[in-house]
């Protein structure tokens, strides 16, 4: 029988036509197929949806099947607003509470990065979980990582009892130099650490490939989508014991379990399309911005040039143009739009890498100024 690796993330629930409201009922029912299916994993966090989601796991989960059916996991995310180490600690009582639940199954310190490991450091939160493990309102503990092998081998080292490490793996990322995907599942591996996947299908990009990405699929002729082959990927590698999808509709949930009930590793030829898939994404005509901001201190209009670099480098890779208009959403909260280049060529004086700039926010402005809009 084959393993049942299919996690339900309750990350990106459906919503009511107010784009805010989870939509319970069409929940509940992807709870029911999910546990019909034979899986048991769901994967919360304090911070999604602002706690709507612990609230839905509640009402779809908890008050409808006995606590042996099923696995939930939740997170502590300590970087919150002004860090207070007290109201960090808080969160798995709040947690507790919004589940409706006396203990969970897995408890992750959330996030763990470059950026706030001196907080989770600072605060005890490795000493936290650890007790509240022996009190039994955690059966086990790990964390969540979004940073680099290096750290993520000096934080297994320093907390060996960590029981399990979530990582973003994904069949795009395995070799992308900002992610180091591989990298950090050898680490993890190296460590004995059963890894979780999160962002096996790269927050739905790779469900919707580029055109050149699937074609390389339809030449297998089979009849699975892009979606599968990029979850396969995941689950195929040793050591993973659940992959996460953050599934949406009651759609996605059918579509996932028709192939992950039964889940088959990737076949010769499926591994070499992966492959190809995975260097036609890389090998996109992005620019090679490195983030410097050279270009953005003497930036009359106040122009967030790299954001607005990345958001175009995201359309040149993925063609989907809500996950770029939401990169670019991201540039207009901090600066000015791309149409407000003067072309004064400041940028490009300044730019290390030589790059295009004004020729790039001009095609961004028609991007996402215009037809994004």
């Amino acid at each position: 029988m084959a393993e049942k690796k299919l996690g339900f993330g309750l990350m990106r629930l459906p919503k009511l036509e107010d784009g805010k409201t989870i939509d319970l009922e069409a929940t509940k029912t992807m709870v029911d197929m999910f546990l019909e299916a034979g899986f048991t994993y769901f994967d919360t966090a304090y911070v999604y949806d602002d706690g709507a989601s612990e609230e839905a796991g509640r009402e779809a989960l908890v008050k409808r099947y006995d606590r042996d059916r099923y696995v939930i996991a939740t997170k502590l995310n300590a970087a919150l607003g002004s860090p207070d180490k007290e109201q960090a600690k808080a969160q798995l009582d709040i947690s507790l509470s919004r589940l409706g639940l006396d203990y969970v199954d897995r408890y992750l310190l959330h996030a763990i990065q470059l950026n706030n490991i001196d907080t989770y450091n600072d605060f005890g939160l490795w000493d936290f979980v650890r007790r509240e493990k022996d009190r039994g309102r955690i059966r086990s503990w790990g964390f969540s990582f979004h940073a680099t092998p290096e750290l993520l081998d000096e934080v297994l080292t320093t907390h060996p009892d960590a029981e399990f490490v979530q990582l973003q793996i994904n069949y795009a990322d395995w070799e992308n130099a900002n992610i180091q995907s591989r990298a950090c599942y050898e680490v993890a591996k190296a460590h004995g650490k059963p890894i979780v996947v999160m962002e096996p299908v790269k927050g739905g990009l790779l469900a919707t490939p580029p055109s050149s990405v699937r074609r390389i699929f339809d030449e297998l002729g089979a009849e699975a989508s892009p979606a599968s082959y990029a979850l396969r990927f995941a689950a195929s590698l040793p050591g993973v014991e659940t992959v996460l999808s953050g599934m949406s509709s009651i759609e996605q949930m059918r579509e996932n379990i028709s192939f992950m009930a039964d889940m088959k590793p990737l076949s010769e030829a499926e591994a070499a399309a992966v492959a190809k898939a995975r260097e036609a994404i890389m090998n996109a005509p992005t620019l090679d911005c490195t983030g410097c901001q050279y270009c953005m201190k003497g930036c009359p209009m106040n122009i967030q040039i790299p954001m607005i670099l990345r958001a175009l480098n995201d359309w040149r890779t993925y063609e989907s143009m809500p996950q770029s208009m939401r990169r670019y959403g991201f540039a207009l909260r901090a600066g000015a739009p791309a149409s407000s280049c003067i072309a004064c060529g400041q940028c490009e004086g300044a730019c290390p890498q030589g790059l295009p700039i004004i020729d790039a926010l001009a095609e961004s402005s028609e991007l996402f100024d215009k037809k994004g809009a």
